[in-house]
């Protein structure tokens, strides 16, 4: 009897050890749930203000520093091409002469009708001016008041005629003067369009000239690097035809407005080029250096996270997560530069999504 109420004691405790052993099981999830809300470790990072900057290399354009087409300015044969592409000339000389023989004979037409007129003028000059003299001698009515009125109008209207024929025939030499085309500025003949004999007109240029001594380097800035770029500093570029050079430009103008079809500004370089070593045309990459004038917020792109509505880091407040919306300002070698209400000092996750909602907890573990 007493081996056998000993044995179903036996048999009544071991399930009592099993529920214990369980319960001890599970008294280990338990304590850790009391610590960790939503049972992760969520790496997150300290906010900081930090000073951008950053070296951007950007595509950028040659162009000479003049350059014009020039035209014949009155229909005519080329008589005489003077110059040929690559050659350099200077200012004034001239380029090429056209035949035009309609305003020669112009001219000299007007020149003999000037002359005719002035002839005339000079006539009823003198013939005034002797009648003005005899009207003032001590002989009363030597001279009708009429007669000195009327050769006083014939001297006017002379006058006249001769002044307007002066003109005319000042024009009719400029004009004559068009046959002859010349170089408005120094520099070199990029194309010739026109040979001897041919019939050219107002329409097809024979020319085109351009200053190369000093060339002009346009780079489209992208809108946002416009306020970080520092324009008043020179800039260093480079070409492919010279892979292992670094060239020099200063600032010389903007554009000052956004085009609205690329959002950019045009900036406008001066590059000496004295050696003409630079091409006009030439395609260059000119590298600008950008930095804030004050301090700006630093963040690791994977902390931005992306939406179709919007853009947003997760900030820990009172061990809860919230969602900050942010603009994004310019990406650097640090990271990603973001605008919004944040302050340094902030707590934030390395890893933003749209999967860790606002108000969720977690283990926020701070990295270093």
């Amino acid at each position: 009897m007493m081996s056998l109420r000993h044995s179903k004691q036996l048999l009544l405790g071991l399930p009592i050890f099993f529920i214990v052993a369980c319960s001890n099981d599970q008294g280990t999830p338990s304590t850790q749930t009391d610590v960790l809300p939503s049972g992760d470790t969520i790496p997150v990072f300290i906010l900081k203000a930090d000073t951008l900057k950053k070296t951007v290399e950007l595509p950028a354009e040659l162009a000479p520093y003049q350059r014009t087409d020039l035209y014949a300015k009155v229909q005519g044969f080329v008589r005489s091409m003077k110059v040929d592409i690559g050659a350099r000339v200077k200012t004034g000389q001239t380029l090429a002469i056209i035949e035009a023989p309609e305003v020669n004979t112009r001219l000299e037409e007007a020149q003999a009708s000037l002359e005719s007129i002035k002839s005339r003028w000079a006539g009823s000059k003198d013939n005034y001016q002797r009648l003005y003299r005899a009207s003032q001698a001590q002989t009363p009515g030597i001279v009708a008041p009429v007669d000195l009125e009327r050769a006083k109008d014939q001297m006017l209207t002379d006058s006249s005629a001769y002044e307007a024929a002066r003109k005319q025939t000042q024009a009719s030499r400029e004009v004559s003067g068009y046959l002859y085309i010349v170089a408005p500025f120094s520099g070199v003949i990029t194309a010739r369009k026109a040979d001897a004999g041919a019939l050219v007109g107002t329409t097809v240029p024979l020319l085109t000239l351009q200053d190369d001594r000093k060339l002009r380097l346009r780079v489209a800035v992208p809108e946002s690097y416009t306020a970080a770029a520092n324009f008043s500093q020179p800039i260093h570029f480079r070409v492919d035809a010279y892979p292992n050079r670094a060239f020099d430009a200063v600032p010389a103008r903007k554009s000052e407005n956004i085009d609205p079809d690329t959002r950019t500004e045009l900036w406008e370089f001066e590059a000496q080029n004295d050696k003409q070593e630079l091409k006009a045309g030439a395609f260059v990459y000119a590298r600008l250096k950008l930095e804030r004038s004050g301090s700006s917020l630093i963040v690791p792109p994977s902390a931005v996270s992306t939406t179709q509505e919007k853009k947003f880091v997760i900030r820990v407040k009172d061990n809860k997560a919230e969602w900050v919306d942010v603009g994004q300002g310019i990406s650097t070698d640090k990271g990603l530069e973001i605008f919004g209400k944040l302050q340094p000092g902030d707590t934030l996750l390395v890893k933003a999504t749209d999967e860790r909602k606002p108000g969720s907890t977690a283990y926020w573990k701070v990295q270093r």
